[in-house]
């Protein structure tokens, strides 16, 4: 999901989808493109994406990174991008793809389960607001697109189990959308507040134990029940996340936690 100028909006590939308007698609084993959009792909993960595959997986957050993820960060970015990494093969296949399909479906990307529909958020300046837009973009090779089953954008992620997923990713937006003007300064992107706020946003587990074994909690109160909720909810943990970052990095008062008064 990426933050869209309104002013940019005609300018984009796809047909966009408003609230009322249908797209015909449908994917199954019986077409001949089946799997094919699981290669080579430039796949974006959000915080959320990376908190249900590595539950999924089984394994901690930082060997998720590890093992699965190539971060990118170009020298005019100011937060880096994190992709599913994938497999060294002539075909560059998904890590998960396996000979009957996706081994993740259940927790698959947001990416994954809103194809072939694209989600962006367009931002409202003088409101404040946080849109989200949609496109059909289907690959030219999919023939998914020409089947009659039809949706609109609800229907598509209802039956995708997207919702939460939709969710999650527009509030992630919300940060990155913050991270458009550079806040480092002469730190730079790869300075020691870059790095918390990136553990923060995706090293869940890192940042779970930064904050129950570090002084945080003696420089910090923390709300009792938010408290109680982190110790064992990702989810919890990783909107907690996102309130510090908004707080470390631009003093963005929040009442999840509050900094205690010098001794």
């Amino acid at each position: 999901m990426k933050s869209i100028d309104i002013e940019k909006l005609g300018d984009l590939s796809g047909k966009r989808i408003k609230d009322n308007d249908t797209f015909s698609f449908q994917c199954h084993s019986g077409l001949s493109c089946f799997n094919l959009c699981c290669r080579n792909l430039n796949l974006f993960l959000y915080p959320y994406d990376v908190i249900r595959l590595k539950n999924s997986l089984k394994i901690s957050s930082d060997r998720f990174i590890d093992e699965y993820v190539d971060i990118l960060l170009k020298p005019s970015d100011y937060f880096p991008e994190v992709l599913l990494k994938m497999k060294e093969d002539a075909d560059k296949k998904c890590p998960f793809l396996g000979a009957s399909g996706c081994m993740v479906y259940p927790d698959r990307p947001d990416t994954c389960r809103t194809f072939p529909v694209e989600q962006g958020i367009m931002l409202e300046q003088e409101q404040k607001k946080a849109i989200p837009v949609y496109f059909f973009r289907p690959p030219d090779f999919c023939l998914g697109r020409h089947e009659k089953k039809t949706w609109t954008t609800k229907t598509w992620a209802k039956d995708q189990d997207a919702i939460i997923y939709n969710m999650m990713t527009a509030k992630w937006a919300e940060i990155k959308s913050l991270f458009q003007a550079d806040p480092w300064g002469r730190e730079g992107n790869k300075g020691p507040r870059a790095k918390m706020a990136f553990m923060a946003a995706y090293n869940i587990d890192i940042f779970r134990d930064f904050l129950f074994n570090s002084s945080f909690l003696k420089r910090y109160k923390v709300n009792n029940k938010i408290k109680k909720k982190i110790k064992k909810d990702d989810v919890e943990l990783m909107k907690l996340g996102f309130e510090w970052i908004k707080f470390y990095i631009w003093g963005i008062k929040t009442k999840s936690f509050t900094p205690r008064p010098p001794a």
